[in-house]
């Protein structure tokens, strides 16, 4: 059953699904049309969980359930990855493809490369070490806090000088 995101307890999970562009205002919604619907109906085993969803800057999805009666089971989960698969068609974007870095540029506009095009970016000074990139780490709501950290505190950090 879909809940507002504000009301979902802190320690809901969260899937964070990062596009390759900003959406359009017409595309949010579409987003959140096709998400409401899905989240209403969003069940394990029959049973309907408590979910929600947000848009974080005009481009990135954060998917979140409250597990506290029941916890996501396999199928439940690959059915959110089923409809986020169809977004990313309809929309013509990345979005479930995990292997790939958010980073903010110095501009604040979101880019988005894929993960072996890292170190090339370091290299040319795009990304730096307080270069915020998303965080792959967060696993709850209360994660969202620090979806944004600085490069030099992720897994990036091989990448910089000591």
């Amino acid at each position: 059953m879909y809940v507002d995101f504000k009301n979902l307890p802190e320690d809901s999970r969260v899937w964070v699904y990062q596009a390759t562009r900003k959406f359009s205002n017409q595309e949010i919604e579409l987003i959140s049309s096709t998400l409401t619907k899905f989240c209403e109906g969003w069940n394990t085993h029959g049973n309907r969980m408590p979910t929600s969803f947000e848009i974080i800057d005009q481009q990135v999805i954060v998917l979140a359930v409250d597990e506290t009666g029941l916890g996501a089971s396999g199928c439940s989960i690959d059915s959110s990855v089923r409809t986020l698969s169809q977004l990313e068609e309809q929309l013509s974007t990345n979005l479930t493809d995990r292997g790939k870095v958010t980073f903010k540029s110095n501009s604040g506009e979101l880019l988005v490369v894929p993960a072996l095009r890292v170190k090339e970016k370091v290299l040319s000074g795009e990304i730096d070490k307080d270069t915020l990139v998303i965080n792959p780490q967060v696993q709850t709501k209360k994660d969202l806090e620090s979806v944004w950290i600085s490069a030099g505190k992720s897994w990036l950090s091989r990448y910089f000088p000591n």
